[in-house]
């Protein structure tokens, strides 16, 4: 019978045993593999990331010099105004110039799985036998700013894999919700007809992040207000010279128009963040935001901070039964860290 085990599978206290070096070649074959193309072995690598498994570690190793290449979109905006329709006309505008593109589409998670509702991969159904893109859902399991907090690694994943073009759709999100802008390299926020007047386009939040502003259904009543308002957000903006000014693009994703214009902006912006070295400035700041998010969990896993520890639950009955005080319960907790006292 042929072996079946795989380097996917939770390992059995009798295959823990086995030495460092054959870990090291099946981290290093599972690393090929998906580098070679094989569907199911990126997906298997991005479900080690969703699940934190610790054969992580040394993935990220293999894959780190291998990542820095691919261009990463995000598409962000209130739920209904088309992201994922325009995700998919993006992925047919790339793959018509040959480019592989992935796709990490954020759903919202189920409160019966904790999995990915997979609302935008049924919209995507269009691609899915083309062995040029991967398609990939993720739940937010609770956390906010429209992505997963696993996004990152996930994108890294997908960037080592030698994708050209790495798509990131964020669940439908409200004003506050920003966080795709510190993990892509251009972002395109989606609006549609009935979004609201100019005093609602200028309010801070989603609306400033946008490097290609899109009015979707633009064959809608108010799409002509939508866009007017938008333009008067743009121009409230103060802008030094040579800094880029979002454009505007008007499309209706379902028939393909505008799309053509939607790439050509894209494009532009991917230049522009090559002459004026925004593009490594804003790779940076995602790096150091990555390091700081996997740092800070390992220090509340270590600590017990994370809910459901002992440590921290026992802290917070005392709290609760008003024996001691939130700040002296977190030096108590912070103690722990070698030199570390707590706050002053």
């Amino acid at each position: 019978m042929a072996d079946l085990r795989s380097p996917w599978r939770e390992s059995s206290t009798a295959e823990a045993e086995g030495s460092t070096a054959e870990a090291e070649d099946s981290t290093a074959e599972a690393v090929e593999r998906a580098r070679g193309g094989d569907p199911r072995a990126l997906a298997r690598l991005i479900s080690l990331v969703e699940n934190g498994s610790p054969k992580l570690r040394p993935v990220m190793k293999a894959l780190a010099r291998f990542t820095g290449q691919a261009r990463v979109t995000g598409l962000t905006g209130a739920p209904g105004v088309g992201k994922s329709t325009i995700t998919g006309a993006l992925v047919a505008a790339y793959r018509e110039r040959g480019l592989r593109v992935g796709v990490l589409a954020i759903d919202p998670t189920s409160p019966f799985s904790g999995g990915a509702l997979l609302g935008d991969r049924v919209r995507m159904q269009d691609h899915a036998t083309d062995e040029g893109v991967f398609i990939r859902s993720m739940a937010t399991r609770g956390h906010l700013g429209g992505l997963s907090s696993t996004a990152p690694q996930a994108l890294r994943v997908l960037d080592a894999a030698g994708f050209d073009i790495i798509l990131v759709e964020t669940v439908g999100v409200g004003q506050a919700e920003v966080e795709i802008a510190s993990l892509a390299d251009s972002t395109l926020v989606v609006v549609a007809p009935g979004m609201g007047d100019a005093i609602q386009a200028a309010k801070a939040g989603v609306l400033e992040i946008g490097d290609v502003f899109v009015v979707n259904k633009s064959d809608k009543p108010g799409a002509h207000e939508a866009v007017k308002d938008l333009r008067t957000m743009i121009a409230m903006a103060q802008r030094g010279e040579g800094e880029w000014k979002p454009p505007i693009v008007s499309t209706t994703a379902a028939s393909g128009e505008g799309l053509a214009d939607l790439v050509g902006k894209l494009d532009a912006h991917w230049s522009w963040l090559d002459s004026s070295g925004e593009r490594g400035r804003r790779r940076q700041a995602r790096a150091r935001e990555e390091i700081s998010a996997i740092a800070l969990t390992t220090l509340r896993r270590r600590l017990g901070g994370l809910p459901g520890d002992s440590p921290l639950d026992a802290l917070a009955a005392r709290v609760a039964a008003g024996e001691i005080d939130p700040y002296a319960a977190a030096d108590e907790l912070t103690a722990a860290v070698p030199g570390r006292a707590g706050p002053d």
